[in-house]
């Protein structure tokens, strides 16, 4: 099977746009996918800088969504023509997958990050039979089709516009998972979100849609004006030393009347993850989201009075449950999440990366030009 795909062939070069080949269907667990949208995340665009751990040349993408084309048989669950959302690998037997913290996976930076699932990686080659890296995230998902472990899909409501719903799987069920999930936010409680990106502007939604209060910091003013419109009281870090950091924790008590309960970092600043800290009560919880590359040094006194943190992968949530929970959000007008998306032709995958890099757009997605009528 012949299909387009963007591949990264260096972590300097640009995606190129190939023709790729599946030498085999479904095998049994699996499903094959035709891609109506995938999202692009940081993760994907981090492969750039992973010191050669993540393996190239490879497709990308792990925020597919599209249509069942084919099954590997009744096991998977699903049929033919089934809507779904691709979310991330799991093994499904170690404690932690069998425990519902399908994220905490034993498996997962191998499954995900770092080299896939090694069965039957030969089937996929570029159009001269060079190897291409084992499914990413289990999907490879900048493509036309994807070859997908049926645990990773989520059906969904075919009526539901199925090209938007990618960024469900990863960003958006981060943000939101860790409101739901990680802290179990609840009416009159209030959360201060770091970072207006995808991830921070989905835990608005979801603090708003749990009846919550909250506080977004970001320094990009049209970031913070979004926020704003999605129910969160914008605060400006403005400066680029981040010396007005003291003033903005201080604020932040006032408005959360003594600190909030909750905080949530999505930037990875270690000036941020303390100031952060500081604007929470005692007892209140500080949850990480990126991944830190260099060390964190905690000032005194942040984790007195029974503060805490810890880091949060996937928004603590089992996809299958937690996906149609946003589904029906946004149909019942409480998780606006298509506003916050740009879409953009699978051709135009460079410029979408510019875009992201530049702040230009929240959560681009990638629209498949559709498929090949000689597959």
């Amino acid at each position: 099977m012949r299909f387009t795909a963007a591949v990264l062939r260096s972590y300097e070069s640009r995606f190129s746009l190939e023709e790729v080949m599946l030498h085999a269907g479904p095998g049994d667990g699996e499903i094959l996918v035709r891609i109506a949208g995938c999202g692009m995340c940081r993760t994907d665009l981090a492969v750039r800088h992973s010191a050669g751990r993540s393996p190239l040349p490879a497709v990308l993408g792990h925020e597919g969504a599209g249509i069942v084309v084919e099954t590997g048989g009744p096991g998977t669950g699903l049929s033919s023509g089934d809507h779904v959302v691709l979310s991330f690998d799991s093994c499904g037997h170690c404690r932690n997958c069998m425990g519902a913290a399908p994220a905490y996976c034993d498996s997962f930076p191998t499954l995900n990050l770092f080299g896939g699932r090694e069965e039957h990686t030969a089937r996929f080659t570029d159009a001269d039979g060079g190897a291409l890296a084992p499914r990413w995230f289990g999907q490879s998902s900048f493509a036309e089709y994807a070859l997908v472990p049926a645990r990773n899909a989520v059906r969904v409501d075919p009526t539901l516009p199925i090209e938007l719903l990618g960024p469900l799987g990863c960003g958006f069920l981060t943000g939101a998972g860790a409101v739901f999930h990680s802290f179990g936010v609840g009416p009159g409680d209030t959360i201060a979100v770091y970072g207006a990106g995808a991830v921070g502007l989905a835990a608005v939604m979801a603090a708003t849609a749990a009846g919550a209060m909250t506080v977004a910091v970001d320094r990009h003013p049209e970031r913070l004006a979004l926020a704003e419109r999605l129910h969160a009281i914008p605060l400006h870090a403005a400066s680029a030393d981040l010396s007005d950091l003291p003033a903005l924790a201080d604020r932040i008590q006032q408005l959360t009347d003594g600190g909030a309960h909750y905080a949530l970092d999505t930037t990875g600043s270690p000036q941020l993850i303390n100031n952060a800290l500081r604007a929470l009560r005692p007892t209140g919880h500080l949850g990480l989201v990126a991944r830190l590359n260099i060390p964190l040094p905690l000032e005194p006194g942040t984790l007195d009075r029974g503060r805490r943190i810890s880091h949060i992968c996937e928004g603590d949530a089992v996809p299958g449950l937690l996906i149609p929970r946003l589904t029906r959000l946004w149909q019942a007008g409480r998780f606006p999440f298509d506003q916050l998306i740009r879409t953009y032709p699978l051709t135009d995958i460079n410029q979408a990366e510019r875009d992201c890099d530049a702040g230009r757009v929240v959560k681009p997605v990638l629209i498949p030009a559709g498929p090949r009528k000689d597959t």
